[in-house]
């Protein structure tokens, strides 16, 4: 188990480092890999991560800290980087605690010298909480936490032809060149030198090795020599950086004068670059839009950008440069604005575009953005606050099914409280702050922001902003266990609002809070024709998010009325639908009701293993109420039918190994359909 990040590249040297900080893992609960930008920390702590995840029987995870520039997002990008997408209304600390605490687990903290002190705090909380957790930190400087041991990553040996940094080098050299021949005496001298004039830091050996596709080892060589050479001042070029300042500040020469300005605008993005943000945020002035993507190509090749999927990724040391430049042309705040007013743009045409066939794909790219649209929003409070308004409520809904629920709340009530006028944007936020809050179970605060939901959209005279405000309210009652309600403010809602689902998103959502409301008041045929109905909505405009729930309610339906072979490939369709939306919560509720329909039919072990699964993703979202009030003595029902089935001892030896496993494992397996006897 894991969410380690995939490289490409091999792995150089460095055999006793991962020697001796394994042992230190084992010794200590806490070690951080100290030393300077480029030397090599994050790679190592990757390998090493690798070797020993074997350890720990709870898997070896990840968490990228290097997008952050304050506390405000750390806990809640560790509780992604451990797969926990906490859905209750606790403090984001509070919540990994508590599932940390039983678990045996080596957590990875890259990249933490932007928020050392944060992080000293909060590794200290973890480490008391949870007696299994070992940490292993990344930092230009220790985290200065009692009990941290500490490693100073050295650079690469360098020098001899078979030294670590010439290995290096001639490993990159085949990649930037193959075939190129380095054996002579006179390239493998030139080699040698240029790793000993780097010092052997590794990324200062990737970037001297790109330019191989233009010079010769020897002209590298020579062309060092005069650059550090010239270098004196210590002051201002400290000994221990010189070598990778040098090395960067050549490759940026080298680039053209549009790659140099690509470079530098590219550095406000946090996350994944793709080509078309690209465009949208730096093309401009020279820079032309059709410029950007070979120049992103040219930049990738000089390694100056590392490819990734469909995008591509600076690393920070070579960021902060392109930084330093952008400040230089005096455009850091306006191509940060233009950062921030892109992705403004892509939650709102999210939004437009939830209900249709784009739907999975808005889904995968915010919650793929969701780095660079924390920091445009943080902009946008600052600059326009109408505008960060109307994209918190935008991303609200997607958010919440992406498990950021934490961020969702804090960033929705940050822009209510601004001194705005009323108007469809806060309307619209005040609906996402009610979903967000009823998810979190913090029902008695749903109540009261879908009831100001209800008083602005009358204000608004708009039928969108009306559905708004009874989805919110009829989803608060609906999870407070009064279905009678719920379902009289949709119903009301839907027969004041007729028309196209097409055209009015939130007509489908109250359609889905209708359905659940009628089947929890036991109007089992009334819920069976309005489940068929909005099936064939969603099938018709091809979206996944109502569909989903028409097949929960269907497979609900033949479940309690007895069809359990019905009802099991309806609920493994939801899990199908829920799986391409990454939405975990319906994916709980799916699991549940696929190990009620297994058990149905007499399978009791494969209905515990399922049921297993489940807890893992109940687990996983902390939700306190496992969906909807009524389902849980139902569910007690099935339980006793698998246990029976099963016999107790098997009941409980499938359901413990499930639970124990991975989740998406365990949920693949669960989407396997059996096989015919």
């Amino acid at each position: 188990m894991g969410n380690l990040p995939v490289v490409t590249t091999s792995f150089v040297g460095r055999g006793s480092e991962l020697v001796g900080i394994a042992r230190a893992l084992r010794e200590h609960r806490l070690v951080t890999l100290t030393g300077s930008g480029g030397v090599g920390k994050s790679r190592l702590a990757l390998r090493l991560a690798e070797h020993v995840r074997r350890d720990y029987p709870d898997g070896v995870w990840w968490a990228d800290l290097s997008h952050l520039h304050d506390d405000q997002l750390l806990a809640t990008t560790v509780c992604d980087g451990v797969g926990l997408l906490d859905h209750s209304p606790r403090r984001p600390v509070a919540a990994l605690c508590e599932w940390l605490s039983e678990r045996r687990l080596l957590l990875v903290l890259d990249c933490c010298e932007r928020v050392v002190g944060p992080c000293r705090q909060l590794v200290t909380e973890l480490l008391a909480a949870a007696p299994g957790l070992t940490v292993l930190a990344t930092s230009r400087q220790p985290l200065g936490a009692e009990e941290e041991y500490g490693v100073e990553v050295a650079p690469l040996s360098a020098g001899d032809d078979g030294d670590e940094a010439v290995l290096l080098f001639r490993d990159r050299a085949a990649a930037v060149v193959p075939g190129l021949p380095l054996d002579g005496p006179a390239d493998a001298a030139a080699v040698a030198e240029i790793c000993r004039r780097l010092e052997g830091i590794p990324l200062a050996v990737e970037l001297a090795c790109a330019q191989l596709r233009e010079r010769t080892a020897r002209e590298i060589t020579e062309r060092l020599a005069s650059r550090l050479d010239a270098l004196t001042d210590e002051t201002l070029w400290p000994r221990r950086h010189r070598a990778l300042r040098t090395t960067i500040g050549w490759s940026h020469e080298l680039c053209t004068p549009l790659e140099r300005l690509l470079w530098a605008r590219l550095s406000v993005f946090r996350g994944v670059i793709t080509t078309a943000d690209a465009e949208a945020v730096c093309g401009g002035g020279p820079l032309g839009v059709d410029a950007v993507a070979p120049a992103l190509e040219s930049l990738a090749e000089q390694s100056v950008l590392r490819r990734t999927g469909d995008g591509y990724r600076m690393l920070d040391t070579l960021r902060e440069y392109g930084a330093m430049w952008l400040a230089e042309l005096a455009e850091d705040a306006l191509v940060a604005d233009r950062h921030a007013r892109h992705f403004a743009r892509v939650a709102v045409e999210a939004h437009a575009g939830w209900l249709g066939p784009a739907q999975v794909a808005w889904y995968r790219r915010i919650a793929g953005t969701h780095p660079d649209l924390c920091a445009s929003l943080d902009h946008l409070l600052v600059e326009d606050p109408e505008k960060a308004m109307e994209m918190a409520g935008c991303a609200g809904l997607f958010w919440s099914c992406c498990g950021h629920l934490h961020e969702a709340r804090t960033y929705l009530e940050r822009v209510l409280a601004l001194p705005l006028s009323a108007g469809v944007h806060r309307t619209r936020a005040l609906w996402a702050l009610g979903i967000t809050l009823t998810l979190q179970g913090d029902h008695e605060a749903a109540r009261r922001i879908g009831e100001e939901c209800e008083q602005a959209a009358r204000l608004d005279r708009d039928a969108e902003a009306a559905l708004l405000a009874a989805h919110s309210m009829s989803f608060t009652y609906l999870m407070m266990g009064r279905p009678q309600t719920a379902h009289s403010v949709s119903d009301r809602a839907l027969r004041d609002h007729p028309g196209d689902p097409a055209d009015a998103p939130s007509q489908l959502r109250c359609r889905v809070i209708r359905l659940f409301a009628l089947s929890a008041l036991g109007r089992l045929d009334e819920a069976y024709e309005e489940a068929t109905r909005l099936q064939r909505i969603s099938l018709r405009v091809g979206e996944h998010w109502g569909r989903a729930y028409a097949d929960h309610q269907l497979a609900l339906i033949h479940l309690l009325q007895g069809r359990p072979g019905h009802a099991e490939d309806h609920a493994r369709a939801m899990l199908a639908s829920k799986h391409e939306l990454h939405d975990s919560l319906g994916i709980a509720l799916g699991l549940d009701l696929l190990a009620g329909a297994i058990a149905a039919r007499g399978d009791g072990v494969t209905a515990a293993r399922t049921s297993g699964t489940g807890h893992t993703y109940w687990r996983m979202i902390g939700h306190p109420h496992r969906g909807t009030p009524e389902l849980g003595a139902i569910r007690e029902q099935w339980e006793r039918r698998a246990r029976e089935a099963a016999g107790d001892t098997a009941y409980e030896r499938a359901y413990r190994r499930a639970s124990a496993d991975d989740a998406e494992r365990g949920l693949a397996h669960a989407l396997e359909r059996p096989l015919p006897s």
